[in-house]
């Protein structure tokens, strides 16, 4: 009986991205358990919440995600987190975003933060599951909302490279999210 000839090829195109899509699904799934989790472990958590790229396009730059967080106490203190989701193929180790917050009685306030998402030798920080990594960044320890209502938190992404004014739309970046918990000190 003659040998079977094996094909060279062992995935075609089509199957390549499927693989690559169901990579994505189980990494999605394993990530929001995770969340879950964290949420139901920690009961200082007092808000949480996340917004998905565009799993084709990234983050435009014309898409602000936005967050409201009621505050009902201005006694107690607050760490307020910075989530950021990235594939393994971001090409930069940080991330740069516009943070405009409006309080309770309008007034607005507009940050630049920079989260470092790898080290200097390009190994990702955070939590890593697959080609995604989970980091949560100190924003704010120990803050006081001095207003009581909603606080509208927005988030523009705001990386440049070279001559270009920004990158739109920023591939990689998966998901955006805020968490605001009890300060325990």
């Amino acid at each position: 009986m003659a040998d079977k000839e094996e094909n060279p090829i062992t995935t075609t195109g089509a199957a390549t991205i499927k693989r690559n899509n169901m990579r994505v699904i189980v990494g999605s799934v394993l990530f929001f358990l995770f969340v879950t989790g964290l949420i139901s472990c920690s009961k200082n958590v007092e808000y949480t919440q996340y917004q998905s790229m565009d799993e084709n396009t990234g983050w435009a730059k014309n898409n602000v995600l936005k967050f409201d967080f009621e505050a009902k106490d201005t006694n107690q203190a607050y760490n307020v987190f910075i989530n950021v989701r990235n594939a393994e193929n971001y090409p930069f180790r940080n991330l740069f975003m516009f943070l405009h917050t409006t309080y309770p009685n309008g007034t607005k306030v507009t940050d630049t933060i920079e989260c470092i998402l790898a080290d200097e030798k390009g190994k990702w920080l955070g939590s890593g599951m697959g080609d995604l990594y989970d980091n949560s960044i100190l924003f704010k320890k120990n803050a006081r909302f001095r207003q009581l209502g909603k606080y509208n938190f927005a988030f523009e992404q705001a990386m440049r490279f070279g001559d270009k004014n920004t990158l739109d739309p920023l591939p990689y970046i998966k998901d955006v999210g805020i968490t605001i918990e009890k300060s325990t000190e």
